[in-house]
């Protein structure tokens, strides 16, 4: 047995006997195919093109060389430095799967100090917060716990830090920086940065001072700024916000989580969108996501519970139980209310077909506002709860609808496109069954007692 070689091609020549007849017999090299008595018949084999190299590679990448294949691990993609937007010099928006330890290795450069979002040093966020003193605290939550911080430069900022590392953090520490990266909207929380440095992921955002809708909403203080004009400025702002997410944004992204602790005030009590941990940028020919069901309890659409699909108007829906809760300042489950009727949605919708939605205004906002928005708005909301998803309007058609709604004179009727509503019989979500689903319902969300309310992961 022994190689040699044919015009530069590595063969394999083999002697033996057969029947009493020497003979040699050639053939072209592990890794070659051809025939060799061929000028240049012994080609090298791609086994990267084959089921050979793509299942021994996995997640890797297969590199073809002569004769064999070889296994790298895949390249993280940079995205370099922007003046303008919400990008990272070097974070990685690829791959999901990837761990913090790889983000670190690829964190080499220096980063502008100013206009634009940047890696922040785990000094540098320690010195803001006071080593993370707990006098700083503005929120906690589930996912963790949000700091109050102070820059060199004197900028405010909100740190948030999560409580532990897992795969599900690091999941959604790197999907908020893959989705926060692509949109830059008046309306929606900026990401500031992130810190690397640390066991646990840390996110820096701008500093929001008045807090979530949810809890200004519930505000018992006799300094109410709540008014009837304020809350129909925040629907604008939030349906703008989500109308650019789907629409108008360089890749659509559904927000999944679309609820009042997910929408900051600014000192002018302007709307923020929040919380994109669980959001989804999609492809623009892409109807839905096949997602495992995950939610909070009173915002969920029924049709996604159901199949399993979310689509935009998913997030329609969501939207449609705000404007609710704007209208009434109704919290979304309660025990006060009949049996049939202690979810929100069917409670309003049970009003609607009764025509007595001014019955259920909030009490503070009767005398100041306008009967016809009234109607109007609760017209826009039935409309986003349809238990059909195809009934439900686009989220560009509630900005525009909302716009008008708001822009319109006291005399002036303000008219609305409605579609014929076949009869529906609500689905009510009841809370005490069992479920295998990611579900959350906050205790605030109940009116069961004062007592039970809890703090939002949002600042006070």
């Amino acid at each position: 047995m022994m190689l040699t070689t044919r015009a530069n091609q590595v063969v394999f020549a083999e002697y033996s006997y057969l029947t009493g007849f020497g003979h040699s017999s050639c053939f072209c090299n592990d890794g070659y195919e051809g025939n060799l008595y061929l000028q240049g018949g012994c080609v090298d084999i791609d086994e990267c093109e084959g089921e050979l190299g793509q299942s021994r590679c996995g997640g890797q990448t297969c590199v073809n060389v002569p004769g064999s294949f070889r296994c790298v691990p895949k390249k993280i993609e940079k995205i370099k430095p922007v003046r303008s937007g919400y990008r990272f010099g070097t974070v990685v928006l690829g791959s999901r799967d990837m761990e913090i330890d790889q983000i670190r290795q690829e964190e080499k450069e220096d980063y502008p100090k100013e206009g634009t979002s940047r890696i922040f040093s785990s000094k540098e966020l320690e010195k803001a917060t006071d080593n993370f003193n707990k006098n700083r605290v503005l929120g906690q939550g589930g996912q963790g716990t949000v700091y109050k911080g102070m820059l060199v430069d004197g900028r405010i900022i909100a740190v948030k830090r999560s409580k532990v590392l897992d795969k599900d953090k690091v999941e959604e520490f790197i999907n908020e920086v893959h989705v926060l990266s692509q949109i830059n909207h008046r309306n929606i929380l900026k990401l500031m940065g992130c810190c690397l440095e640390t066991e646990v992921p840390i996110l820096v955002y701008e500093h929001i001072p008045n807090g979530d809708l949810f809890k200004r909403l519930h505000n018992d203080s006799d300094d109410y700024t709540m008014t009837w004009e304020v809350r129909l400025r925040i629907a604008v702002e939030i349906a703008g916000a989500l109308a650019y997410l789907h629409s108008a944004a360089s890749t659509p992204v559904y927000h999944r989580y679309v609820k009042t602790t997910n929408i900051l005030l600014d000192e002018k009590y302007r709307a923020k969108v929040s919380d994109f941990g669980t959001s989804r940028s999609i492809s623009i020919d892409q109807t839905h996501l096949t997602t495992h069901v995950a939610g909070t309890f009173g915002y969920l659409d029924p049709e996604y519970f159901q199949t399993s699909q979310f689509t935009d108007k998913s997030d329609v829906y969501s939207f449609g139980i705000v404007l609710v809760e704007l209208i009434t300042r109704e919290k979304l489950f309660s025990v006060v209310r009949l049996e049939e009727n202690r979810g929100l949605a069917s409670h309003f919708i049970e009003a609607m077909k009764e025509n007595r939605v001014l019955d259920i205004v909030d009490s503070r906002i009767k005398e100041e506002c306008k009967p016809e928005q009234v109607l109007a708005l609760a017209k826009l909301a039935r409309r986003c709860l349809s238990l059909k998803g195809k009934k439900h309007p686009s989220m560009r058609v509630v900005s525009s609808d909302l716009e008008k709604i708001r822009s319109s004179l006291e005399d002036l009727e303000v008219t609305i496109e409605e579609e014929e509503e076949e009869e529906e019989m609500p689905i009510e979500i009841n809370i005490d069954d069992s479920w295998s689903v990611d579900m959350t319902a906050p205790a605030s969300l109940f009116d069961l007692s004062p007592t039970l309310d809890v703090e939002p992961l949002v600042p006070q």
